[in-house]
């Protein structure tokens, strides 16, 4: 164990050294959501490929309209339907003078066409007035045909979208490092990429320790506690990004710990644990795993540090494994625990999914307080917090307590104190941590 007292900086930078992104893989576009491209994607195909409709109506030329009115419509000769998924129309025909061929959205615009003309605008190919107030254009007779009325002129490629309007060939689809979210698989989808080449989603194991915990669910008895530690980094971690495995607590017995942890190593690009690293009796995170690779595995092995902030003071990070699989020892109390894993592990697995940018956003507010907050001589304190954007102030909630895991649940912040500041009176300037 380190003598030495590290800073905040000092154990994140650290462990921002060891980290490396993970080696890309080729994923199918279910299998990549969440991952991070490692290139960029061109575009190959036009979208829209083809000109098409952007309303149910009628592709008419243009000429054919104009000075129609609802008192003098201009009457046209339907020559076939056009549906989405055609081709165009069925014999191949073009859209001639005083000519018009039904159309549905989604549908190419016929050759000949030079616009499109809603429904709503005509009669729908039943005789009558206008389809607005006399019948919707679904009822009109399926493949119908005869004549159309149309009540108003068009202009040029009126409800038509163009081919290659969203994207062409050789354009910029997505670039390397962009995150890969529903929009995403969407576009290429659209483009027809049925794979891409990503870095994957690390894959997070968390683990609680202590005799003392017991599974939500199972009834409590004297002196024992319901893991919420393991619950809830879990979560953080798949809000991360990561895919998230949690293993039931485990007792205090330092083979028994070792073994699980060693056990999971098979599916663990990193290890978080919880508990154990203070300076108690029973602190067994340290007594398991102080020593690990030092013989067997040269380059890993776990350092626990005593870090100048609050809460979170006792850490412990390493690696272990022969793959040098990374590990974060946090403190078991709730609050340091999940402030830990905020400053310290979600930036880990950030790094590992190769995100340039793997820090929560931080902003200035004004203290919104009725009375000094004090804090520790040369540690940063982090405490829970309510931040309200539009005022520009953020108020704590709850106390200093690392226990407190009913403020953590109300905060959306965190306040942070320089290690300099004893005391913060009502209105400082302070930086804060967002953490939603």
């Amino acid at each position: 164990m380190s003598s030495t007292i590290w800073s905040v900086d000092e154990h994140l930078d650290d462990i921002l050294a060891a980290v490396r992104p993970l080696e890309p893989i080729e994923l199918q576009l279910p299998d990549a959501q969440g991952c991070v491209l490692v290139e960029d994607v061109v575009v190959e195909v036009a979208l829209p490929p083809f000109d098409n409709s952007s309303m149910d109506g009628y592709a008419v030329r243009v000429s054919d309209l104009e000075g129609s009115s609802e008192e003098f419509p201009a009457v046209l000769t339907v020559i076939g339907d056009v549906a989405a998924g055609d081709g165009g129309l069925a014999d191949g025909r073009s859209v001639g003078p005083g000519e018009a061929a039904r159309i549905m959205t989604g549908a190419p615009l016929p050759a000949g066409a030079e616009a499109v003309v809603p429904v709503e605008w005509t009669d729908g190919g039943t005789g009558g007035g206008p389809a607005s107030t006399m019948r919707a254009h679904s009822d009109a007779p399926e493949g119908a045909s005869g004549e159309v009325r149309v009540h108003r002129p068009v202009e040029a490629r009126a409800h038509v979208r163009a081919r290659g309007s969203d994207v062409r060939p050789g354009d910029l689809a997505l670039r390397a490092g962009s995150v890969v979210g529903p929009p995403q698989i969407g576009l290429l989808a659209a483009i027809g990429r049925s794979t891409v080449k990503v870095r994957p989603r690390p894959r997070v194991v968390v683990l609680s320790t202590g005799s003392e915990l017991v599974q939500p669910g199972e009834e409590l008895t004297g002196g024992r506690i319901y893991d919420s530690n393991s619950f809830a980094l879990t979560a953080a971690a798949r809000d991360a990004g990561a895919i998230a495995y949690r293993v039931p607590a485990v007792a205090d017995d330092a083979e028994t710990l070792r073994a699980t942890i060693e056990d999971q190593l098979i599916r663990a690009d990193i290890i978080v644990t919880t508990g154990g690293v203070s300076v108690g009796a029973y602190d067994v995170v340290k007594e398991a795993l102080s020593s690990v690779g030092d013989e067997d595995e040269p380059g890993s092995g776990i350092d626990f540090r005593t870090l100048a902030m609050q809460p979170g003071k006792p850490q412990g990070f390493g690696s272990i494994g022969p793959d040098h699989t990374p590990l974060l020892a946090l403190p078991g109390n709730p609050v340091s625990s999940y402030v830990s894993f905020e400053l310290f592990v979600r930036p880990a697995i950030r790094a590992l999914m190769g995100l340039e940018d793997v820090h929560r956003p931080t902003v200035g507010a004004t203290l919104n307080v009725d009375k000094a907050l004090t804090s520790p001589s040369g540690k940063r304190q982090f405490l829970r917090g309510t931040y309200d954007a539009e005022a520009g102030t953020v108020t704590p909630v709850g106390g200093p307590g690392s226990h407190l895991i009913a403020a953590l649940a109300q905060a959306d912040a965190l306040i942070v104190l320089p290690e300099d500041v004893t005391s913060a009176e009502p209105g400082t300037e302070t930086r804060v941590i967002l953490l939603r």
